[in-house]
C-alpha cells in the first residue's frame, strides 16, 4: 500500500505500537470475563501469533484461523478484544492487516479496524479505514473513526466521515481526536452549515450533535 496523499500535514509517518501496559490492560479485561477453557485458547492463539513469521500468505496462518474462530471460542462480547489482541501478538504489519481485513466478515473487519491503533502502522492502512467509511454499517463506520484514522486520515475524507455519522446516527463520541480536528476547520463549519439547512429546507430534523460539532470549529487551533 502507498501513503495516502492527502494525510494531514502534521500527521507522524508511524503511529508507536501500545505500550506493553495498554496491551496488558486489553488482556486483563478480556481475561476477567472468559471461562478457564477460553483463557486456555487464547493463550494458546497468542503463542501461535507470536511464533508466526509476519507477512503475506497465500494460506491461512495458524493464528489467523484462530483469529476467525475468536467469536465462537470466546463469545460474542470478547471476540473484538481477542482479535485485537491476536493481531498485536501477530506483529501485523499493512499487508497484513489489509488481507485479514479482505478474507474477514463484518465483525473481523470491525476488529482489523480497531486494531490499528495498536499495531504501530503509518498511513498504509488508510485504505481499509476509506473502505469501511464507504459501507452502510454503522458498526464499521464507528471502528474506522478511531485513534488511527483521527492521526492518518486526509482532511477532505474526515470530514466527509463527519458528515457521514451525522446522517448515518453515529454518536460524535465514537469520533477519535474529534475536538483536535475540528478546532478553526472553517471547511467543516461551511460544510456542517450547507447539510443543515438542507436538512430543514426539506423539513427534516437536524442531528442533535451537529451543533456540538460545529461549536467545536469555532475554537482556535
Amino acid at each position: 500500500m502507498t501513503p495516502n496523499p492527502d494525510a494531514p500535514a502534521d500527521a507522524p509517518a508511524a503511529e508507536p505500537a501500545a505500550g506493553a501496559t495498554a496491551v496488558a490492560a486489553l488482556r486483563a479485561s478480556v481475561d476477567a470475563g472468559l471461562t478457564p477453557e477460553a483463557r486456555e485458547w487464547l493463550a494458546a492463539a497468542l503463542a501461535d501469533a507470536a511464533a508466526d513469521t509476519p507477512g503475506p500468505s497465500a494460506g491461512l496462518l495458524a493464528w489467523e484461523a484462530h483469529f476467525a474462530a475468536a467469536r465462537r471460542r470466546c463469545g460474542a462480547a470478547a471476540a473484538d478484544t481477542v482479535r485485537v489482541l491476536i493481531l498485536h501478538a501477530a506483529r501485523a504489519d499493512e499487508q497484513v492487516a489489509a488481507r485479514v481485513y479482505d478474507r474477514g466478515d463484518a465483525a473481523e473487519r470491525r476488529a482489523v479496524l480497531r486494531a490499528l491503533p495498536h499495531l504501530g502502522l503509518g498511513p498504509g492502512a488508510v485504505p481499509l479505514v476509506e473502505d469501511a467509511l464507504r459501507t452502510n454499517d454503522t458498526r464499521l463506520v464507528a471502528a474506522a473513526l478511531g485513534p488511527y484514522a483521527a492521526a492518518h486520515l486526509g482532511d477532505h475524507a474526515w470530514r466527509q466521515a463527519v458528515l457521514k455519522c451525522l446522517f448515518t446516527g453515529v454518536p460524535a463520541d465514537e469520533i477519535a481526536g474529534l475536538a483536535e480536528r475540528a478546532a478553526g476547520d472553517a471547511e467543516l463549519a461551511r460544510m456542517l452549515a450547507d447539510y443543515a439547512r438542507e436538512r430543514t429546507a426539506a423539513g427534516r430534523a437536524v442531528p442533535a450533535d451537529l451543533d456540538r460539532i460545529l461549536d467545536l470549529t469555532r475554537k482556535e487551533v
